[in-house]
């Protein structure tokens, strides 16, 4: 009998497995998914390794314990740890935050009064910001010092090369020069420091709304909400002609539209050559989170002016780096200073630079199997009986969109979401996938994507209301396809024909 390649992975469990480094972790129950969300106690002793904007490594609690008895620190402060001392200015500045003793480190440290509410705004300001000091780093110190006593052993790439081989590899992939690419400790800082570069800039030329196109990353939304007073936001991504009727009567105030390609969690693609039509118009940068897209499924060359993708995904695939880039598009019509968004940058750790350029080398071959997979999961999911909705790229209401941007016939994005017409808690409860945050991975990963993403709109009447009219469902899976065997992954969606 063949044993199968998907079983169990236990509550806590890194993801990818016995991986210190993981983004992600296991939450294989629905149940698991609400505690970890309501922050039981029994949930926070299981999940002490998760998405490190979210969760604090264990390596950065250890050395924020280090530090506070070297520097003699009172236990009515909190460490707070950051990723370079650039980062402490911008969180200093917006917090009005001063160290009252002189820490002399390699990176950031704040020190934040605890039994405030300060310490929890600073906290999620972080995460949305995303200068979060690299584990990597962490562990490097802590083994120097003699707090632990091995390091994790992984591939990496050799020092001198690394970021050259990363950095090139990114040029070839978008079509782009290297000076135009810069790289930060998060796809969320690279967000971050582009739409800080427009705020400097929209300074200058009276610009002052942002526009966001479709329902974006969550933390996206929220740096839009910390940054700029005068935001529009249009949810439908399927009626341009709302936005081009508010162009027209303020295009000239617009510094920049932000857009997802495709969007997430429902993969819908946005009619470009229309969009770039009226920012043309209005002389309107256009930034687009490349992310789901990748550089080897679609060519946005002629559209976008700025690209951000989040390298821990589809380029990273194993799900074991925090990365993000920013790629500025040489042929934009728009004149951009590249200063003006890279001087917001902070260096990765250089460890982190090493791993990502050893993983960025399968990129291509890896989005490509990804992309065989999904087509044939999508084929798969079309004639199964227990799938209520499907949303996928090539779904029908903007399959032509994504047809015109697609490099070859195979170039489908990874990423597929689902509804069922089964108990959704027992669907989930029963795959023996990988189950938890992010995506991009080489190995197939599911999210209950609302009940991770926006629990607080489940648990509330308006919230469900507002979901409604955002056509997200609470109750859908997003699945982030990976490069096992496609019969081995329907094999084990066909179990759900027995719940």
């Amino acid at each position: 009998m063949n044993k199968e390649i998907f079983s169990h992975i236990p509550c806590g469990q890194t993801l990818p497995q016995n991986n210190i480094h993981a983004v992600s972790v296991s939450m294989p129950s629905l149940q698991d998914v609400i505690d970890y969300e309501e922050q039981t106690p029994e949930i926070l002793e299981k999940i002490t390794v998760a998405y490190p904007r979210f969760i604090m490594h264990p390596y950065l609690k250890l050395l924020a314990k280090y530090l506070k008895e070297k520097y003699k620190i009172s236990d009515s402060y909190e460490v707070v740890l950051l990723s370079s001392k650039k980062a402490v200015e911008v969180v200093s500045s917006k917090y009005f935050i001063h160290n009252k003793i002189e820490i002399n480190e390699p990176f950031g440290v704040i020190l934040v009064q605890n039994g405030t509410s300060q310490l929890q705004k600073v906290l999620k300001f972080i995460q949305h910001v995303g200068y979060n000091l690299s584990s990597r780093l962490a562990e490097d110190y802590l083994y120097k010092v003699g707090i632990i006593s091995k390091l994790h052993q992984e591939n990496l790439e050799e020092k001198t090369k690394a970021k050259e081989i990363l950095i090139s590899n990114l040029a070839t992939a978008y079509k782009q020069p290297t000076k135009n690419i810069c790289l930060n400790p998060s796809g969320m800082n690279s967000m971050y420091c582009v739409l800080k570069g427009l705020k400097d800039i929209q300074a200058k030329n009276s610009r002052t709304i942002l526009v966001q196109l479709g329902w974006l990353y969550l933390d996206t939304m929220n740096i839009v909400n910390h940054y700029f007073e005068e935001n529009k936001i249009f949810h439908d991504i399927s009626k341009l002609d709302l936005l081009e009727e508010f162009l027209k009567k303020d295009g000239l105030k617009v510094s920049a539209i932000v857009t997802e390609i495709p969007t997430n969690p429902l993969v819908q693609t946005v009619d470009l050559e229309k969009l770039k039509n009226l920012c043309k118009t209005y002389s309107i940068p256009l930034v687009i989170d490349s992310t789901f897209a990748t550089p080897y499924n679609l060519d946005l060359n002629a559209y976008a002016d700025i690209y951000v993708e989040s390298l821990t995904k589809f380029a990273c695939g194993n799900a074991d780096v925090l990365m993000g880039a920013i790629i500025l598009n040489e042929t934009s019509k728009i004149s951009f200073i590249s200063q003006e968004f890279f001087k917001h940058c902070d260096e990765p750790y250089i460890k982190d630079i090493q791993r990502m350029a050893f993983q960025i080398k399968d990129y291509k071959k890896r989005v490509k199997k990804i992309s065989s997979n999904t087509k044939k999961l999508v084929e798969y999911f079309k004639t199964a009986s227990f799938i209520d909705e499907i949303f996928y790229c090539l779904q029908e209401k903007y399959a032509t969109n994504y047809k015109k941007l697609m490099i070859d016939e195979e170039s489908i994005c990874g990423i597929v979401s689902v509804t069922f017409k089964k108990d959704f808690q027992k669907v989930y409860d029963n795959l023996n996938f990988a189950k938890g945050p992010s995506l991009g991975t080489e190995f197939t990963l599911l999210m209950p994507y609302t009940y991770l993403a926006h629990y607080d709109l489940i648990t509330s009447k308006e919230g469900n209301k507002f979901l409604e009219k955002i056509s997200l469902p609470i109750n859908l899976i997003r699945i982030s396809v990976g490069t096992e065997n496609i019969e081995e992954i329907i094999k084990e969606f066909e179990k759900i024909n027995f719940i």
